[in-house]
């Protein structure tokens, strides 16, 4: 019997495949119809701060309606019963968390300091295993600095980590001018895991309309390789957890997670276009690869590619293959 187990912020998991935030973690059928395929751990999709805070501006403002014009304006009243719109969330995450059989890891984007921390001890409180801090910060402000970035988002770290016992992860965009600086000041700020890395969705703009199209590419195999590089650069020399996102569409991409250094290979595109049973095709592949290779364990090979190597023979590969790339040797003429 192959050994597919790993852990991952300290959750032991049955295999390395975890079905990452989508419309396929959003309601309670569909996160088991996931966990049923074999996913070992499920991130719901996320929760967005001004999601719940617009929802309730408007709840309010339905519920005040008319209640001066007469004086039995609430017979006016919509028939809908008074709760938080953030219950619903929470009552999906408390079912999920005791009929799903896996792990369920919560899915954060605050917009202020304390709703961060606010959604994280609800999400805490109602069985989530951890909770991803999706990170979606756009540094417009041309005032705005770099230095102003990092410290905000290691701020967000600490207070929720102040706040909640369950481990917590950050899931990080590519853009940063110095990544492995960012990713060692959040893993000293306590980060359990660190998820590489967040899409930058870019709409497009429709010439016809003159507007801005929000249609969404899926990923595919080619988006890993930003990951894998840095998670390959990375996870030899930091003390946490590490996830690979984006671009992980089949089996084989799973063992490239691996051997680069992943703890888990989280999957969304290819469960869309596939369906959740895929994950049952990526795990065979999986298996099929380490019988080949007669490695019994994911332990045995995770973290032993050439990319996991040192910074120093990483960095000369990557120039290398740049220079190529970039200005090729001609031919010599006879």
């Amino acid at each position: 019997m192959l050994d597919l187990t790993t852990r991952y912020m300290g959750l032991a998991l049955k295999n390395p495949v975890v079905a990452s935030g989508s419309p396929l973690t959003a309601e309670l059928e569909s996160i088991l119809r996931v966990a049923d395929a074999g996913a070992s751990a499920i991130v719901m999709a996320s929760l967005f701060e001004e999601d719940i805070a617009a929802q309730e501006v408007h709840e309010a403002s339905l519920m005040s309606m008319g209640e001066n014009s007469h004086p039995e304006a609430t017979e006016y009243f919509p028939s809908f019963a008074v709760a938080s719109p953030l219950e619903g969330r929470l009552n999906t995450l408390r079912r999920a968390a005791d009929r799903a059989g896996v792990p369920i890891i919560a899915s954060l984007n605050g917009s202020t300091q304390a709703g961060w921390v606010h959604f994280a001890r609800q999400l805490e409180q109602a069985g989530a295993a951890a909770i991803e801090l999706n990170i979606w910060h756009i540094p417009t402000d041309p005032d705005e600095t770099g230095a102003d970035v990092e410290a905000r988002l290691v701020g967000i770290l600490k207070a929720v980590k102040a706040d909640v016992t369950i481990p917590v992860s950050v899931k990080l965009p590519p853009f940063w001018s110095a990544p492995g600086n960012v990713a060692k000041q959040l893993v000293q700020a306590g980060a359990n895991g660190l998820v590489l890395f967040n899409r930058f969705y870019e709409p497009e703009l429709d010439i016809r309309a003159q507007t801005l199209d929000s249609h969404v590419a899926l990923s595919n195999s080619y988006d890993l390789r930003l990951p894998l590089v840095w998670t390959g650069l990375l996870s030899r020399r930091l003390d946490t957890s590490f996830a690979v996102s984006g671009g992980v569409t089949s089996g084989d991409d799973v063992v490239r997670c691996l051997l680069a250094g992943a703890d888990v290979a989280m999957v969304t595109s290819a469960l869309l276009r596939n369906g959740p049973d895929f994950i049952k095709t990526m795990l065979v592949a999986v298996q099929e690869w380490m019988t080949a290779q007669k490695l019994e364990s994911v332990q045995d090979f995770k973290g032993h590619s050439a990319a996991h190597g040192t910074a120093q023979a990483a960095e000369k590969f990557l120039r290398e293959q740049y220079r190529r790339i970039i200005s090729p040797t001609p031919s010599l003429s006879r």
